[in-house]
């Protein structure tokens, strides 16, 4: 094992690990450990960046503790990279990317950065059909939302590992997609690692030793959220060739456009003993199944991971994990200080989960309580966004100004959807993040902390509310002159209280 302690430089802090962590960025303010051995929550990367131009990396999980006295690296499998000398946030990032996870030129189909993404779990849950999806976008457009990427979420399938259309609630799913694409829809479809034990796929794929198996040789049987599964082997050439022919199969027979792949957790998270589960041949490095599923979706135009380790760099959409409807950090309050954490990781195609949170459990809990409010803001946070996505209709749970509210930050978007392609293009050429902290690109001014606002690319700043009843704002302003969306002009580097009512998202063009 290897342990490495720095000291930490005066007003030094770090970014990295684990994206769900981002609320505690940049560590340094408090003492704050981690073992991303341990990571079974969204995204993550064996990389720590420094504000002084240092980083940390290592191809293997490692645990880390970060105090007022530096930070240091403990239980890493194998070598530790420390290197300094970078100058600045970017600095090091820059020199990290370009040599652990340089950019593959790919990015995700343009439609994702112009349009909103429509997600049918929270108002179909596990129950989608076709009629049903069909009066979906038909509604979407009728309460004057343009047409985006259509996400047909879990249950739309025989059985899980069977990928193929239910029939009986899908009859044609072809004529289906052909009729979401001539409304200007693109469409992705749920999918998992799992096979359910008792499907007629089980016994084919156990025979073609395609399953992951326990050292007594036996598959594995994962408790998920959704019972008890066996796990394809994608860790394993011809079981990630197998899967990746599920996909293609039905890009071809039905026209699909791409993929939501979901769960992907490691087996083993938590640093257990990983001669216990052998795949192929081999044990399994910690996270290495992690790694393989999520590569599974890279070459695609069009796929959405929740789970990640490493891979940063390529075209791949990287959804937050799921979100309460919430203020605090577990709800919107993380959704800024995730995204920049996203970002630096090499994740730059990030999306903040479905807008107003609302897992499965907090939905159908007889103590929800929808907060429109929350809503409203929350929308107004995802618009400008690298990608946005909706589940909740708007038009379901919102009425009058609130209502307009929520479609004018959607107009917004389409209006700078041109800007957002083309740092998307810029984002796949150089690594940089589209969505970026002030002190990445102002480095040394004191920005370390300001994790509530964030810039576009270097010229649009965005200060969405992210606290209820705030009617009004803090915004940061660096130097250079800002024109507001109010028509007002700030010439930073300056600290101003914006107005910022319901029906406003403050956010500034640098004009000069």
């Amino acid at each position: 094992m290897t342990n490495i302690s720095i000291a930490r430089l005066p007003g030094e802090y770090w970014w990295g690990g684990a994206i769900n962590e981002g609320s505690a960025m940049p560590f340094g303010r408090t003492a704050h450990t981690r073992d991303l051995r341990v990571t079974d929550d969204n995204q993550a990367s064996p990389l720590l960046l420094s504000s002084k131009g240092r980083y940390i990396w290592s191809e293997e999980p490692f645990a880390f503790r970060v105090d007022e006295n530096g930070l240091s690296v403990f239980d890493s499998a194998g070598e530790v990279v420390v290197e300094e000398g970078h100058n600045s946030l970017q600095g090091a990032y820059r020199h990290a990317a370009r040599r652990h996870f340089p950019p593959s030129g790919l990015l995700p189909d343009a439609l994702a950065f112009t349009a909103p993404q429509y997600c049918t779990w929270i108002e179909m849950f596990y129950a989608p059909a076709q009629d049903k999806i069909l009066r979906y976008a038909e509604a979407i457009l009728a309460n004057g939302l343009p047409p985006g990427i259509l996400i047909i979420d879990d249950n739309w399938m025989k059985d899980y590992g069977m990928w193929d259309f239910d029939k009986h609630r899908f009859p044609d799913p072809r004529a289906m997609i052909d009729t979401l694409h001539g409304m200007g829809f693109k469409v992705m479809l749920w999918m998992c690692p799992y096979v359910s034990a008792d499907c007629t796929l089980f016994k084919e794929l156990h025979g073609g030793d395609l399953l992951m198996k326990g050292a007594d040789g036996a598959p594995v049987l994962r408790h998920w959220w959704n019972g008890y599964s066996a796990v394809v082997d994608y860790t394993k050439e011809e079981g990630a060739a197998w899967f990746r022919r599920q996909m293609d199969r039905l890009i071809a027979d039905y026209g699909v456009d791409g993929f939501k792949l979901d769960a992907g957790e490691p087996i083993l998270p938590g640093g257990k003993d990983t001669t216990q589960l052998v795949a192929w041949t081999r044990p399994l490095r910690l996270l290495e199944d992690c790694e393989a599923y999520a590569a599974l979706g890279v070459g695609y135009p069009l796929i959405e991971l929740r789970m990640c380790w490493k891979l940063g760099g390529q075209g791949l959409i990287q959804r937050q994990r799921d979100k309460k409807h919430t203020w605090d950090d577990d709800g919107l309050g993380g959704l800024i200080p995730n995204a920049i954490a996203q970002g630096l990781l090499g994740y730059a195609f990030n999306c903040p989960d479905m807008i107003g949170g609302g897992m499965d459990g907090d939905i159908n809990s007889p103590d929800f309580r929808f907060d429109s409010e929350l809503f409203v803001r929350y929308t107004q946070c995802a618009a400008l966004f690298p990608v946005m996505q909706f589940s909740m209709a708007p038009w379901r749970v919102l009425r009058g100004d609130e209502l307009t509210w929520c479609l004018n930050a959607v107009r917004l978007r389409s209006e700078l959807g041109s800007e957002l392609l083309a740092l998307a293009r810029q984002a796949a050429k150089d690594g940089l993040p589209m969505l970026r902290s002030l002190e990445f690109e102002y480095p040394g001014r004191g920005y370390a902390l300001v994790q509530d606002q964030f810039l576009l690319g270097s010229n649009l700043l965005v200060a969405p509310v992210v606290a209820k009843g705030q009617t009004s704002r803090r915004v940061v302003f660096p130097e250079g002159r800002w024109q507001g969306d109010d028509g007002s002009v700030v010439s930073g580097p300056a600290e101003l209280e914006v107005a910022a009512p319901l029906s406003r998202l403050p956010w500034y063009r640098k004009i000069q």
